[in-house]
Protein backbone atom coordinates (compact mmCIF):
# COMPACT_ATOMS: atom_id res chain seq x y z
CA UNK A 1 0.00 0.00 0.00
CA UNK A 2 2.86 2.09 0.81
CA UNK A 3 4.75 2.07 -2.54
CA UNK A 4 0.87 2.47 -4.30
CA UNK A 5 0.21 5.62 -2.32
CA UNK A 6 4.13 7.39 -2.46
CA UNK A 7 4.56 6.58 -6.46
CA UNK A 8 2.25 8.92 -7.51
CA UNK A 9 3.18 11.65 -5.42
CA UNK A 10 6.90 11.37 -6.78
CA UNK A 11 5.51 11.62 -10.29
CA UNK A 12 3.44 14.75 -9.49
CA UNK A 13 6.61 16.54 -6.95
CA UNK A 14 9.09 15.78 -10.17
CA UNK A 15 6.16 17.50 -12.58
CA UNK A 16 5.71 20.34 -10.24
CA UNK A 17 9.69 20.90 -9.79
CA UNK A 18 9.50 20.90 -13.57
CA UNK A 19 6.66 23.34 -14.07
CA UNK A 20 8.39 25.91 -11.67
CA UNK A 21 11.97 25.40 -13.90
CA UNK A 22 10.00 25.94 -16.70
CA UNK A 23 8.24 29.27 -15.22
CA UNK A 24 11.79 30.42 -14.22
CA UNK A 25 13.16 30.49 -17.27
CA UNK A 26 10.05 31.53 -18.97
CA UNK A 27 10.20 34.68 -16.75
CA UNK A 28 13.69 35.20 -17.15
CA UNK A 29 13.68 35.07 -21.48
CA UNK A 30 10.99 37.49 -20.64
CA UNK A 31 12.47 39.77 -18.23
CA UNK A 32 15.26 41.01 -21.05
CA UNK A 33 15.14 40.58 -24.70
CA UNK A 34 18.68 40.05 -24.57
CA UNK A 35 17.86 36.95 -22.27
CA UNK A 36 16.15 35.35 -25.43
CA UNK A 37 18.57 36.36 -28.17
CA UNK A 38 21.23 34.91 -26.38
CA UNK A 39 19.06 31.79 -25.87
CA UNK A 40 18.11 31.98 -29.59
CA UNK A 41 21.99 31.85 -30.65
CA UNK A 42 23.39 29.27 -28.28
CA UNK A 43 20.54 27.08 -29.53
CA UNK A 44 21.19 27.60 -33.09
CA UNK A 45 25.27 27.61 -32.61
CA UNK A 46 25.00 24.10 -30.97
CA UNK A 47 22.65 23.04 -33.82
CA UNK A 48 24.83 24.47 -36.64
CA UNK A 49 27.97 22.55 -34.98
CA UNK A 50 26.33 19.42 -33.62
CA UNK A 51 23.72 18.83 -36.43
CA UNK A 52 24.74 20.77 -39.66
CA UNK A 53 28.68 20.09 -39.32
CA UNK A 54 29.49 23.91 -39.45
CA UNK A 55 33.06 24.44 -39.05
CA UNK A 56 33.42 26.09 -36.24
CA UNK A 57 35.77 24.65 -33.83
CA UNK A 58 35.04 25.16 -30.12
CA UNK A 59 37.88 26.60 -29.23
CA UNK A 60 36.71 29.46 -31.59
CA UNK A 61 33.17 29.75 -29.33
CA UNK A 62 35.59 30.28 -26.10
CA UNK A 63 38.18 32.50 -27.13
CA UNK A 64 34.99 34.12 -28.26
CA UNK A 65 33.24 34.22 -25.16
CA UNK A 66 36.30 34.35 -22.77
CA UNK A 67 38.43 37.53 -24.61
CA UNK A 68 34.66 39.49 -25.08
CA UNK A 69 33.83 38.73 -21.12
CA UNK A 70 36.85 40.10 -20.02
CA UNK A 71 37.24 43.13 -22.18
CA UNK A 72 33.38 44.42 -20.87
CA UNK A 73 35.20 43.06 -16.91
CA UNK A 74 37.67 45.35 -17.33
CA UNK A 75 35.89 48.07 -19.41
CA UNK A 76 33.22 48.50 -16.46
CA UNK A 77 36.27 48.79 -13.97
CA UNK A 78 37.98 51.15 -15.86
CA UNK A 79 35.36 53.30 -15.72
CA UNK A 80 34.35 52.91 -12.84
CA UNK A 81 37.59 53.69 -11.61
CA UNK A 82 37.83 56.79 -13.68
CA UNK A 83 34.33 57.82 -12.67
CA UNK A 84 35.55 57.71 -8.98
CA UNK A 85 32.38 55.65 -8.63
CA UNK A 86 31.23 54.56 -5.05
CA UNK A 87 30.44 50.56 -4.64
CA UNK A 88 26.85 51.43 -4.80
CA UNK A 89 26.90 53.74 -7.95
CA UNK A 90 29.26 51.80 -9.79
CA UNK A 91 28.66 50.41 -13.13
CA UNK A 92 27.65 46.62 -12.86
CA UNK A 93 29.44 43.98 -15.20
CA UNK A 94 26.99 43.06 -17.75
CA UNK A 95 27.72 39.60 -19.03
CA UNK A 96 24.07 40.08 -21.94
CA UNK A 97 25.70 42.22 -24.46
CA UNK A 98 29.62 40.75 -24.31
CA UNK A 99 27.99 37.27 -24.51
CA UNK A 100 25.95 38.07 -28.01
CA UNK A 101 28.75 39.45 -29.91
CA UNK A 102 30.62 36.72 -29.00
CA UNK A 103 28.02 34.15 -29.85
CA UNK A 104 27.21 36.20 -33.04
CA UNK A 105 31.00 36.71 -34.40
CA UNK A 106 31.26 32.57 -33.49
CA UNK A 107 28.37 32.34 -36.30
CA UNK A 108 29.26 34.37 -38.51
CA UNK A 109 33.15 35.10 -38.46
CA UNK A 110 34.97 32.63 -40.15
CA UNK A 111 39.50 32.17 -39.46
CA UNK A 112 42.60 30.08 -39.91
CA UNK A 113 43.70 31.20 -36.36
CA UNK A 114 42.27 32.13 -33.38
CA UNK A 115 44.51 35.59 -33.12
CA UNK A 116 42.31 36.84 -35.39
CA UNK A 117 38.55 35.19 -33.24
CA UNK A 118 40.27 37.04 -30.03
CA UNK A 119 41.20 40.60 -31.87
CA UNK A 120 37.44 40.62 -33.31
CA UNK A 121 36.01 40.79 -29.42
CA UNK A 122 38.97 42.55 -28.20
CA UNK A 123 37.34 45.24 -30.94
CA UNK A 124 33.40 44.69 -30.50
CA UNK A 125 33.69 45.23 -26.57
CA UNK A 126 36.24 47.77 -26.42
CA UNK A 127 34.90 49.98 -29.15
CA UNK A 128 31.44 50.23 -27.63
CA UNK A 129 33.32 52.20 -24.72
CA UNK A 130 35.98 54.29 -26.64
CA UNK A 131 33.65 55.46 -30.23
CA UNK A 132 30.98 57.09 -28.35
CA UNK A 133 28.71 60.33 -29.40
CA UNK A 134 26.33 61.59 -26.62
CA UNK A 135 26.23 58.44 -24.75
CA UNK A 136 25.50 55.94 -27.62
CA UNK A 137 28.39 53.77 -29.19
CA UNK A 138 28.47 54.39 -32.61
CA UNK A 139 28.99 51.12 -34.13
CA UNK A 140 26.51 47.58 -33.73
CA UNK A 141 29.96 46.04 -31.77
CA UNK A 142 29.76 42.57 -33.87
CA UNK A 143 29.67 44.77 -36.86
CA UNK A 144 32.26 46.85 -35.98
CA UNK A 145 34.45 43.45 -35.34
CA UNK A 146 33.82 42.25 -38.78
CA UNK A 147 34.27 45.25 -40.68
CA UNK A 148 37.19 45.73 -38.92
CA UNK A 149 39.07 42.16 -39.78
CA UNK A 150 37.59 42.41 -43.10
CA UNK A 151 39.53 45.71 -43.92
CA UNK A 152 42.42 44.93 -41.84
CA UNK A 153 43.54 41.05 -42.34
CA UNK A 154 41.19 40.12 -45.63
CA UNK A 155 43.29 37.19 -46.16
CA UNK A 156 42.65 35.60 -42.56
CA UNK A 157 38.48 36.66 -42.18
CA UNK A 158 35.84 36.13 -44.12
CA UNK A 159 32.23 35.65 -43.23
CA UNK A 160 30.09 33.00 -43.90
CA UNK A 161 26.96 33.03 -45.43
CA UNK A 162 24.99 31.01 -42.89
CA UNK A 163 23.87 28.76 -45.62
CA UNK A 164 21.78 25.96 -43.16
CA UNK A 165 19.16 24.91 -45.01
CA UNK A 166 15.97 26.50 -46.09
CA UNK A 167 14.26 24.51 -43.01
CA UNK A 168 16.96 25.51 -40.08
CA UNK A 169 16.78 29.27 -41.71
CA UNK A 170 12.69 29.51 -41.87
CA UNK A 171 12.80 28.14 -37.82
CA UNK A 172 15.32 30.79 -37.19
CA UNK A 173 13.47 33.23 -38.66
CA UNK A 174 10.21 32.34 -36.50
CA UNK A 175 12.34 32.20 -33.25
CA UNK A 176 14.08 35.50 -34.06
CA UNK A 177 10.21 37.05 -35.33
CA UNK A 178 8.83 35.07 -31.83
CA UNK A 179 11.13 37.10 -30.11
CA UNK A 180 9.90 40.85 -31.54
CA UNK A 181 6.73 39.38 -30.21
CA UNK A 182 7.42 38.22 -26.93
CA UNK A 183 9.25 41.45 -25.84
CA UNK A 184 7.31 44.18 -28.13
CA UNK A 185 10.61 44.76 -29.43
CA UNK A 186 10.81 49.03 -29.49
CA UNK A 187 13.07 48.29 -32.66
CA UNK A 188 11.10 45.84 -34.96
CA UNK A 189 10.36 48.66 -36.87
CA UNK A 190 14.18 49.27 -38.83
CA UNK A 191 14.20 45.17 -38.80
CA UNK A 192 11.16 44.92 -40.74
CA UNK A 193 11.63 48.37 -42.71
CA UNK A 194 15.50 46.76 -43.83
CA UNK A 195 13.72 43.15 -44.70
CA UNK A 196 11.13 44.66 -46.87
CA UNK A 197 13.82 47.24 -48.54
CA UNK A 198 16.23 44.69 -49.12
CA UNK A 199 13.37 42.17 -50.26
CA UNK A 200 12.23 44.24 -53.21
CA UNK A 201 16.06 45.58 -54.09
CA UNK A 202 16.93 41.47 -54.03
CA UNK A 203 13.77 40.51 -56.17
CA UNK A 204 13.47 43.32 -58.11
CA UNK A 205 17.02 43.47 -59.28
CA UNK A 206 16.81 39.63 -60.47
CA UNK A 207 13.47 40.56 -61.97
CA UNK A 208 15.38 43.37 -64.00
CA UNK A 209 17.88 40.79 -65.04
CA UNK A 210 15.33 38.30 -65.98
CA UNK A 211 16.33 35.51 -63.10
CA UNK A 212 14.12 33.06 -61.38
CA UNK A 213 12.74 33.71 -58.03
CA UNK A 214 14.85 31.27 -57.16
CA UNK A 215 17.85 32.68 -57.48
CA UNK A 216 16.98 35.93 -55.44
CA UNK A 217 14.95 33.82 -52.64
CA UNK A 218 18.38 31.81 -52.12
CA UNK A 219 19.75 35.10 -51.68
CA UNK A 220 16.95 35.63 -49.02
CA UNK A 221 17.33 32.57 -47.14
CA UNK A 222 20.31 33.81 -45.08
CA UNK A 223 21.53 33.15 -41.73
CA UNK A 224 23.79 35.64 -41.87
CA UNK A 225 20.82 37.92 -42.96
CA UNK A 226 18.58 36.75 -40.48
CA UNK A 227 21.72 37.57 -37.55
CA UNK A 228 22.35 40.98 -39.22
CA UNK A 229 18.58 41.93 -39.42
CA UNK A 230 17.63 40.83 -35.54
CA UNK A 231 20.98 41.43 -33.90
CA UNK A 232 22.90 43.59 -35.76
CA UNK A 233 21.04 46.84 -37.32
CA UNK A 234 18.75 46.34 -34.71
CA UNK A 235 20.67 47.26 -31.74
CA UNK A 236 19.00 49.75 -29.91
CA UNK A 237 22.75 51.38 -28.57
CA UNK A 238 23.32 52.17 -32.20
CA UNK A 239 20.44 53.19 -34.08
CA UNK A 240 18.23 55.89 -34.18
CA UNK A 241 15.96 56.89 -30.87
CA UNK A 242 12.77 57.82 -33.43
CA UNK A 243 11.02 55.37 -35.12
CA UNK A 244 11.24 58.33 -38.10
CA UNK A 245 15.15 57.83 -38.01
CA UNK A 246 15.02 54.12 -37.97
CA UNK A 247 12.94 53.62 -41.33
CA UNK A 248 15.38 56.12 -43.17
CA UNK A 249 18.29 54.38 -41.19
CA UNK A 250 17.04 51.25 -42.55
CA UNK A 251 16.11 52.32 -45.86
CA UNK A 252 20.01 53.65 -46.47
CA UNK A 253 21.90 50.53 -45.06
CA UNK A 254 19.58 48.12 -47.82
CA UNK A 255 20.79 50.90 -50.10
CA UNK A 256 24.28 51.16 -49.45
CA UNK A 257 24.46 47.50 -48.94
CA UNK A 258 23.23 47.33 -52.74
CA UNK A 259 25.71 49.92 -53.95
CA UNK A 260 28.74 48.11 -52.63
CA UNK A 261 27.10 44.55 -53.98
CA UNK A 262 25.78 45.50 -57.21
CA UNK A 263 27.60 48.96 -58.02
CA UNK A 264 31.23 48.11 -56.62
CA UNK A 265 30.59 44.30 -56.92
CA UNK A 266 32.37 43.66 -53.49
CA UNK A 267 30.94 41.38 -50.85
CA UNK A 268 29.89 41.70 -47.59
CA UNK A 269 27.57 44.62 -48.83
CA UNK A 270 25.35 44.44 -45.34
CA UNK A 271 28.01 45.02 -43.01
CA UNK A 272 30.31 47.43 -44.92
CA UNK A 273 26.87 49.38 -45.73
CA UNK A 274 25.71 49.07 -41.90
CA UNK A 275 29.04 50.87 -40.47
CA UNK A 276 29.20 53.83 -43.07
CA UNK A 277 25.18 54.31 -42.27
CA UNK A 278 26.01 53.83 -38.36
CA UNK A 279 28.08 57.03 -38.79
CA UNK A 280 25.12 59.21 -39.68
CA UNK A 281 23.17 57.87 -37.07
CA UNK A 282 23.97 61.23 -34.42
CA UNK A 283 22.49 63.66 -37.40
CA UNK A 284 20.01 61.80 -37.95
CA UNK A 285 19.75 61.98 -34.31
CA UNK A 286 19.36 65.27 -34.78
CA UNK A 287 17.14 65.91 -37.09
CA UNK A 288 14.57 63.36 -35.69
CA UNK A 289 14.93 63.46 -32.09
CA UNK A 290 12.93 60.67 -30.07
CA UNK A 291 13.39 59.11 -26.45
CA UNK A 292 16.53 57.38 -25.50
CA UNK A 293 16.43 53.54 -25.31
CA UNK A 294 17.04 52.07 -21.70
CA UNK A 295 16.28 48.37 -21.17
CA UNK A 296 13.52 47.73 -19.34
CA UNK A 297 13.57 45.82 -15.80
CA UNK A 298 9.96 45.22 -15.21
CA UNK A 299 10.96 43.81 -11.37
CA UNK A 300 13.30 43.87 -8.01
CA UNK A 301 16.77 44.18 -9.14
CA UNK A 302 18.55 40.84 -9.58
CA UNK A 303 21.48 39.16 -11.39
CA UNK A 304 19.53 38.96 -14.21
CA UNK A 305 17.53 41.96 -14.21
CA UNK A 306 20.19 44.01 -12.71
CA UNK A 307 21.09 46.68 -15.23
CA UNK A 308 23.11 49.71 -13.75
CA UNK A 309 25.44 50.19 -16.69
CA UNK A 310 22.13 50.76 -19.56
CA UNK A 311 24.43 52.38 -21.82
CA UNK A 312 27.20 50.07 -22.03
Amino acid sequence: MGRATTAPQTRWERAGVEARITHRLARALAADARHYQIAILAALLAYAVGVLGAPIAPATVLVAVTVALTTQAVATALLARRAGATTTSAPAFDFRSPLISALSLSLLLRTDTLVVVALGALVAIAGKFLIRVRGKHLFNPTNLAIVVLLLAVPEHAWVSPGQWGESTVVAFALACAGGLVLHRSERADITITFLVAWTVIVIGRGLWLGDPLAVGAHRLTSGALLIFAFFMISDPRSTPDSRAGRIVLAVLVALGAALVEYGLWRRNGLFLSLAACSMLVPLIDRWLPGPRHHWRRPGPASPLTADRSPDR
